[in-house]
């Protein structure tokens, strides 16, 4: 089996995934995934995908993950995995789907408008 790149994005986090089979390393910017996700729900969202398809330890993956947050960067490899398993095996992807891992989140900050200080907010209206 070659290695399968796959791209996984989540508000202004980009994540590059690399999947091969191994022994189920992952390994997040050249640091092993607890380390740089030191949160166990983060650590959990990651591994989400592996635990769906029962493919837990027999794949290693590596993943270049910039921009954003640590949620956002956490929510964007489980997206970039995901797409790599069904790229491996096409009848991975209904388990996925039905959990929501293969839709990819499109919300993303509103931008500030001109004339207020926020992008919704207002200054404050003086009547007199």
């Amino acid at each position: 089996m070659e290695i399968i790149n796959t791209l996984g994005r989540r508000k202004t986090s980009v994540a590059r995934v690399y999947l091969k089979e191994g022994k189920g390393n992952v390994t997040v910017n050249k640091r092993d995934y607890k380390e740089f996700f030191p949160v166990a729900t983060l650590q959990a969202k990651i591994m989400q995908a592996f635990e769906l398809t029962e493919t837990m330890g027999k794949y290693d993956v590596t993943v270049n993950v910039a921009g954003g947050g640590i949620n956002g960067q956490a929510e964007a490899v489980r997206l970039g995995i995901a797409r790599a398993l069904v790229k491996v095996d096409a009848e991975h992807k209904p388990a996925l789907k039905e959990k929501g891992l293969m839709t990819r989140d499109p919300r993303m900050v509103e931008r500030k408008k001109p004339g207020q200080p926020k992008a919704r907010k207002k200054f404050q209206f003086s009547k007199r």
